[in-house]
C-alpha cells in the first residue's frame, strides 16, 4: 500500500454563477444584415487593434495602459463599446496565457517520459506505472531526436511565458490555416472569407444595471424589439432617434423567458451578443446575466438520500445507484452518446445523455450525483502511451471540461448536487470488488458499471472494498469485528449462527419428539454434508 498515492477529499461542486439563452433573428431584411455586418466589421477591427496593443504591453500592463486604450477606442465608437472591447481583450489574453501554461506542462510531461525511457536498456519491459525501454536502436535514435526537439520547444515556450508574450489569432488559427488548404476543406475562397469575417466580427455589449432594459448599447424590449446604438462613424445608418438602428426582426426567448423578462423590466444588467452562423446562414442573439452565488449544501446533506455514481467513458455514462449505507440498488444504467461529427452534434449528444441521467436521478429520489474529477490534459501525450494511438484517441474523446460544466448547470436546475471525487483506482478497485459479485445470469456487469459503484461509495465516504479478510483465528470473530463490516451497534449479521433446531446440538428435543421422520434406510448417515453456509457480503447495515 506504500506505493498508492494519497487520495483527495470529495467535495460538493459549486453551482453555476451565470445564465445564457439564445434565440434566432427571423425575417431580417437585406438592410438589417448590411447594418449588422458593417457594425460587426467596424468594431471587430477595433477589437483586433486593441488585442495587438494588449499583447505588446505584455506583463507591463496596468490600469494606466488600460485607461489609455479605452480612451482611444471611445473616440471611434462609444464609452460602453470601448469597455466591452477592452474586457473581451483581457479575457482573450488571459485565456492565451492559460493555454500557454498547459502547453508547457504538456511538454514537460513528454520530456520526462522520453528521458526515462531513453535511460533504460533496449527491450526492457515496462510496468503498469512506467513504460519500458525502446525496442530497437533505430527507435531509440528517433526518440532521442524528438527529445531534443521537445526541449527546444519547451525553452521557447518558457521564454515566451517569462516575457509575457502570447500568440493569438482573432478568428482562430485553424480557420486561418484553412485558407491555404481550401481544396481539402471543400471551401471556396468566398465561402472561407465569409467565415473569416464572421469569426472576427464583434457585436457584443455588457449590461448595466439602472439603464433602460439593462443595456444601453444593445437594447431589447419586453416585446422582443432589438435596437443597436451605432458607433460614431456609422451614425448615418441610424433609422431611429439618438443614433440607434432598430431591427425589423424580433426575438422571444422560449427558455428562461420569464426570468429574462423580470430582469429587463426591473432594469437589471443583461449582456447581449449578436453573431452569424455561416453554415446555416442565420443570425442569433445571445442574452446572458449573472446569478447570485448559489450556496452549496453540506456534503453530509448530499449523502443523506444515497448517491448515483457516474463513470465517464468515450461513448457512454455508466451509472449505478447506491443507498446511504453504500449498498447497490437495482441494476446498472448506461446512457450512450456519439461524439463523432460536428461540434454541435457532440454537444447535443452530451446534453441528451445528461438529461436522461438527471431525469433518472429525480425519479429514484437521490439528492446528489457522484462523478470523477477528471482532467486528461497530461494523460494524452504520445510519449506516455507510445504506439497506443487508439488509446490516446480514446482518452482525448472523453468529454471532461464541457461535461462538468454542463452537468453542474443542468443538475442545479433540478435541485441536484454534484460531488466530485478523486478518480484514482476507481476502475481497478471497482472491478476487483464489485464486478464479479454483482454479475448474475440476468445482469451483465461491465468494468465501467463497477467503477460507477466505486465512485458512488467514495462520494458517500465509504471505502470501495466490500469487506476485509476473515479474522485470523477462527469464525467466532475472536479477533474483533471486521473493519469494513457492519457497525458495532448492529451485530445481527456478526453474531454466532443460531442452531437449525430448538435444541442444543446432540441433545434431545424439548417435547421428546423428532422434528421429522427419518429418511430412507439406505441413507448414508456418516457422509459429510456438502452444504456450506456463506455469509452475504454484499449488504450493509451501517
Amino acid at each position: 500500500m506504500g506505493g498508492l498515492r494519497k487520495l483527495a477529499a470529495s467535495f460538493v461542486v459549486p453551482g453555476p454563477c451565470g445564465v445564457a439563452v439564445r434565440d434566432r433573428f427571423k425575417h431580417l431584411t437585406a438592410r438589417d444584415e448590411r447594418v449588422l455586418r458593417a457594425v460587426g466589421a467596424h468594431q471587430g477591427a477595433l477589437a483586433s487593434h486593441d488585442l495587438k496593443a494588449r499583447c505588446v504591453d505584455g506583463l507591463e500592463h496596468g490600469a494606466d495602459t488600460w485607461a489609455a486604450r479605452k480612451r482611444e477606442l471611445t473616440g471611434l465608437s462609444s464609452s460602453r463599446i470601448a469597455g466591452a472591447i477592452t474586457k473581451a481583450t483581457h479575457d482573450q489574453w488571459a485565456l492565451a496565457r492559460r493555454c500557454q501554461a498547459a502547453h508547457i506542462q504538456n511538454l514537460e510531461a513528454g520530456i520526462k517520459t522520453l528521458r526515462h525511457r531513453l535511460s533504460l536498456p533496449l527491450g526492457e519491459k515496462g510496468t503498469k506505472r512506467a513504460a519500458g525501454g525502446y525496442r530497437s536502436q533505430g527507435e531509440w535514435f528517433r526518440k532521442s531526436r524528438r527529445l531534443a526537439a521537445l526541449q527546444d520547444r519547451h525553452a521557447a515556450a518558457v521564454a515566451d511565458w517569462q516575457a509575457g508574450r502570447v500568440r493569438v489569432v482573432r478568428g482562430g488559427k485553424r480557420l486561418l490555416n484553412t485558407r491555404h488548404h481550401l481544396a481539402e476543406a471543400e471551401l471556396t475562397e468566398a465561402r472561407w472569407r465569409e467565415r473569416w469575417e464572421a469569426g472576427r466580427s464583434f457585436l457584443a455589449a455588457d449590461g448595466e444595471s439602472g439603464k433602460r432594459f439593462g443595456n444601453e448599447t444593445i437594447r431589447v424590449t419586453p416585446h422582443g424589439e432589438v435596437s443597436i446604438r451605432l458607433p460614431a462613424p456609422l451614425a448615418h445608418l441610424a433609422n431611429a432617434k439618438h443614433g440607434r438602428y432598430t431591427l425589423t426582426a424580433t426575438v422571444a426567448f422560449a427558455h428562461r423567458g420569464v426570468e429574462w423578462a423580470d430582469r429587463i423590466e426591473a432594469n437589471r444588467a443583461v449582456a447581449y451578443r449578436i453573431h452569424l452562423d455561416t453554415e446555416r446562414g442565420r443570425w442569433y442573439l445571445t442574452a446572458s446575466w449573472q446569478r447570485p452565488v448559489v450556496q452549496t449544501i453540506a456534503l453530509e446533506a448530499a449523502r443523506a438520500r444515497g448517491m448515483i455514481g457516474v463513470d465517464t467513458n468515450a461513448d457512454h455514462f455508466a451509472a449505478y445507484r447506491l443507498d446511504r449505507h453504500g449498498n447497490p440498488v437495482g441494476d446498472p444504467h448506461r446512457f450512450g452518446y456519439d461524439l463523432s461529427g460536428t461540434t454541435a452534434h457532440r454537444d447535443a449528444q452530451i446534453r441528451h445523455a445528461l438529461t436522461r441521467l438527471i431525469n433518472w436521478a429525480g425519479r429514484v429520489g437521490v439528492a446528489a450525483i457522484g462523478i470523477e474529477d477528471l482532467d486528461f490534459t497530461t494523460e494524452a501525450t504520445r510519449e506516455k502511451h507510445g504506439r497506443r494511438k487508439r488509446f490516446r484517441q480514446l482518452i482525448c474523446g472523453i468529454p471532461t471540461g464541457k461535461l462538468k460544466a454542463r452537468l453542474v448547470s443542468m443538475a442545479a436546475e433540478h435541485g441536484l448536487s454534484i460531488v466530485a471525487v478523486d478518480p484514482a483506482y476507481t476502475s481497478l478497485w471497482g472491478a476487483q470488488h464489485w464486478q464479479k459479485p454483482l454479475a448474475t445470469p440476468h445482469r451483465t456487469m461491465s468494468r465501467h458499471d463497477a467503477a460507477g459503484i466505486a465512485i458512488a461509495r467514495r462520494a458517500l465516504g465509504h471505502p470501495i472494498r466490500r469487506r476485509t479478510a476473515p479474522p485470523p483465528h477462527d469464525r467466532s470473530d475472536r479477533a474483533g469485528h471486521r473493519t469494513v463490516q457492519a457497525a458495532p451497534g448492529n451485530r445481527g449479521r456478526e453474531g454466532t449462527r443460531p442452531p437449525t433446531t430448538d435444541r442444543p446440538p446432540g441433545g434431545p428435543s424439548p417435547n421428546g419428539t423428532r422434528k421429522r421422520e427419518p429418511s430412507a434406510s439406505n441413507t448414508v448417515r456418516d457422509a459429510p454434508s456438502t452444504q456450506q453456509w456463506v455469509q452475504d457480503s454484499l449488504m450493509r447495515t451501517g
